[in-house]
Order: C-alpha cells, then structure tokens, then sequence
C-alpha cells in the first residue's frame, strides 16, 4: 500500500468526481487529500480532506468575472508561500509515497521542493500540452487564456490527460492521453429516448436561456443549476440539485443542452446523446470542448448572446446523424487504462511508456 497526497481543483464538481471515481477504485492505496470550495463537499465522506484555498474562477451572469476572479488570485499568490508550507507541514506529517494534482495550485510546488515525484491528471491540460488546429477567432482567446494552465498550474514532470478528443501532444511535455473517466453510476445506466431535453448550467446561469427552450422547442426541458430549483415555466421544469435525478433524466433524454464542461459531455457521450453546447466565451477549455464536439460531429456549439430557435430547430433535424457518429466513435470510456496508469505511476513514481498496465490488486 502507498499513500498518496492528492491536490483537487474545488470550482464546480467535475475534478473532485474524478478524483473520487480513482480513490475508490484504488482502495489499495491511501488517499489524503487537499482541496476548497465545492470539492470537500464531494470528497469528505468517504476520504480524508485537508482545506487549503486555491485559485479558482468566479462567475457572473454567464461570464467569467475577470475582476472577482482577479481579486481571489492576487492574496492567495501573495501568500502562496504561505500555503506551500502548509502542505510541507501536510507532507512531513502524512508521508505520501507520491503527489496527484488535479488542477491544484500549491501540492505541486510542494512536492517539488519536498522532492516526491507528482502527477498531474486532468483535462485542461489538453489545452497547451497539445497541438491544435483552431479557428482565428480562437486563437488569441486560447494564447491569452492557455497561459493559466500553462504558468500557474504548469505541467509537472509527469501528465495523463483524459479527454473525448486526443490532438497530438507536444514533444516538450512528458504527455498520455487516455478517454475519460466515468463514474460507475453512469455506467450502470440504460440509456432510451423518452423525449425531454436535460438542461445543465454548472458555473453560471442566464434568464435568456429560460426563454429560448420556451420559444425554440415543443420538448420538456428538464434545468438543473439554475438560481431557480422548483416549479415550470410552460414546457421548463427546474429541478432541485439531486445526483440520482439528474441521472436518471440523463439516462432517459433525446439530448443535452449545456455549457462547456467535459465531465457531462463525456458522460452524455458515453450514453449516445447529442450535445447542444454554449459554452462561456471568457472559459477557454469550455469552447475547446465545443469545437471539438462540432467538429466530430458530435454536436453543434452556440453563443449565448446569439441563441435563435432556428439553430436549435437545425440540431434537433441532425439528432439521428449526430446519434450516428457517436455510435461509431468508439471508446468514450477510459477508466481500466486511467486505474492501470495511476496505479503504475503510484508503485513507480513515474507512468510507463508502453502497453496500458492493468491494476495490480
């Protein structure tokens, strides 16, 4: 058994999920893991959790509050001394074998002063780890916004990338890609169509797109996230925030209306259901996630500024080809070859660079 100090990421859900999906599968292992905001809530009852803050974005109306999210950076990285020493102290006490990061700012720089080997597992990486062929209206968005995961949280000697798309990797960067994880409530369900639409906004809501699913479609629309959690609005239902019933619509739905994020695009994916993305325009790896779903033709992508009911009604005639192409895709799912991977890299301190391993129970 080895212990692990594991660093997560605590805006929205996604990284703590993964996170938690690894930890229970590798119980062999001992997790500790450090983290704030929304992951602890996540983490907590089944591992345990040191709260040390993190760089985090914060949003607004649908934006990215560059202000607010500015002003949450500058005392943290004042003090980011501070903070790395706190994880010395965590590191000197718990005595891990080896560091994970999911995104987190200060376990890394903590391994690497305490000289433990460390592994950066995310998606967003996927961004300046990877050769990409993108639109101009990208380009400067993708420089500008890219230099977050590349400086601040910058690749570690050692990265596994779990994504739905795979673009070559740059030779500089010690780099796999592998599909990505799922957790095993997803893959026990029975995907059929029953007709509704899912509606998920994960960091930030807008009332326009409450009038848009009115006016540009006859289908129940089933929104999870939004500022209102109760009741109907014609053929708009807001749900309360609930794990199992978010699923089991998801299970059941024609197709996916939703931000950026990769975990529920995976997730959507892995089940056969289209994706309708709008993805926030100030969240790079959001509009990645977008343009590689339309380009694989998995989807299509939409602004929120721009929404007409001609662009859903277009998505909604193209449902069985999109259907189609995902059938085809292939592989959706990545977690045998994450588990054997993390688990090669916690027994070694570094991945291998061969054949996938398997887990050694």
């Amino acid at each position: 058994m080895a212990r692990i100090l594991y660093g997560v990421h605590g805006t929205g859900h996604g990284h703590a999920m993964r996170a938690l999906t690894i930890a229970r599968r590798l119980r062999s292992h001992d997790f500790l893991f450090v983290a704030a905001d929304d992951a602890p809530g996540v983490l907590e009852g089944e591992f345990p959790v040191r709260r040390i803050p993190n760089l985090g974005t914060v949003f607004k109306n649908y934006k990215v509050d560059m202000a607010a999210t500015i002003g949450r950076a500058v005392p943290l990285l004042l003090r980011s001394g501070h903070h790395t020493r706190s994880v010395l102290r965590i590191i000197e006490e718990f005595k891990p074998d080896v560091c994970m990061t999911d995104l987190e700012f200060f376990v890394p720089r903590a391994a690497r002063q305490a000289g433990l080997p460390c592994l950066t597992l995310d998606h967003q990486h996927v961004i300046t780890c990877c050769r990409h062929e993108l639109p101009s209206d990208m380009r400067w968005d993708a420089f500008v916004q890219g230099l977050t995961p590349r400086w601040l949280f910058r690749p570690t000697d050692e990265n596994l990338i779990v994504s739905f798309y795979a673009p070559p990797a740059l030779p500089q960067y010690n780099v796999r890609i592998v599909p990505p994880i799922l957790r095993d409530k997803v893959l026990n369900l029975r995907p059929h169509d029953a007709g509704h639409v899912v509606v998920y906004q994960s960091n930030s809501t807008d009332r326009r797109l409450v009038d848009f699913l009115r006016t540009s479609t006859r289908r129940p629309c089933y929104v999870f996230g939004y500022s209102r959690s109760e009741g109907s609005d014609g053929n708009v239902h807001f749900m309360r925030k609930s794990e199992d019933g978010f699923l089991r619509l998801l299970e059941g739905c024609s197709y996916v209306i939703q931000g950026g994020s990769h975990t529920l695009m995976t997730e959507a994916l892995y089940l056969g259901k289209p994706i309708f993305s709008i993805p926030l325009k100030a969240m790079v790896e959001q509009r990645f996630n977008a343009f590689y779903l339309e380009k694989l033709g998995y989807g299509i992508q939409a602004d929120m500024a721009s929404l007409s009911p001609e662009r859903l009604f277009d998505f909604e005639q193209r449902l069985p080809r999109f259907r189609a192409t995902i059938a085809d895709a292939g592989n959706f799912c990545g977690n045998d070859a994450v588990f054997g991977l993390v688990d090669a890299f916690i027994r070694t301190g570094s991945l291998p660079r061969g054949a996938i391993p398997a887990v050694v129970e």
